[in-house]
């Protein structure tokens, strides 16, 4: 998978033409999500336009990686049969050449989660979602399209860094909505070859979409709700007037 520089005067455009390709293509994203969040992500991808599978039997994860078009892989309620799942389902990604998203959910809370992240990054993710404390624990190789969360998202690879500034504070209040970004990045990134505009269209894409629930939402119990209609609903054009990115030096 190549990956091209694309600065942040082109990336509104590019991700418009992404997310009608996730529409019209709709591609299957297989989830390795913890058990707090499966619901929201599974409902976030269906409105988005993608397919969802949340399995995680090891028995069966990796016929479901096998029919996916991209895996998601979130660390969060990690046991031992989810573990095995996890390593199941990134194996054969690899082999079968799906791009697949790491999310080492509060690895930093748990030092044994931190080494299984970094294991898990060096056999051959595509691309790791991380907010700063997580992130600053994993070094990223440097074929890893690196997502920083925050008050800014930052998109990394090589040289090239991007600062996506759309978004919501609402969004820290609804517990899954990070899970869920890096299930929609694995979306962005099952219809097309260059994961650092797939990545960085990801993140514009819900912070947009972000933005259009706030709108609506009266607190966090709303917001949740509105999220889903805002990524049902979301334009091209949506994307193109809200976008707010900037160049950064990588």
């Amino acid at each position: 998978m190549n990956a091209l520089h694309i600065c942040a005067g082109h990336l509104p455009q590019r991700a418009a033409e992404l997310l009608d390709l996730v529409r019209a293509r709709a591609p299957r994203v297989h989830c390795l999500m913890n058990t707090v969040v499966q619901k929201l992500v599974a409902d976030g991808l269906s409105a988005l336009g993608a397919i969802p599978s949340m399995t995680s039997s090891p028995e069966e994860v990796a016929s479901f990686v096998a029919k996916a078009d991209a895996l998601s892989v979130n660390l969060g309620t990690l046991d031992a049969t989810r573990r095995q799942a996890i390593l199941i389902g990134a194996e054969a990604a690899v082999r079968l050449g799906r791009p697949w998203v790491l999310d080492p959910a509060h690895c930093d809370y748990s030092p044994p989660r931190a080494v299984f992240a970094r294991e898990l990054l060096v056999q051959g993710a595509t691309v790791l979602r991380a907010n700063a404390a997580e992130h600053v624990l994993l070094t990223v190789p440097v074929d890893v399209v690196s997502i920083r969360t925050g008050e800014a998202d930052t998109v990394s690879l090589d040289h090239n860094t991007l600062s996506i500034c759309n978004g919501h504070a609402l969004m820290a209040k609804v517990t899954g909505t990070g899970c869920l970004s890096g299930a929609v990045a694995a979306a962005f990134l099952a219809v097309t070859a260059d994961r650092f505009a797939a990545s960085a269209s990801a993140m514009l894409a819900m912070g947009a979409a972000a933005e259009m629930a706030a709108e609506h939402a009266r607190g966090p119990g709303t917001f949740e709700p509105a999220l889903l209609d805002a990524l049902a609903n979301l334009t091209s054009e949506d994307i193109i007037k809200r976008a707010r990115v900037l160049d950064e030096q990588g």
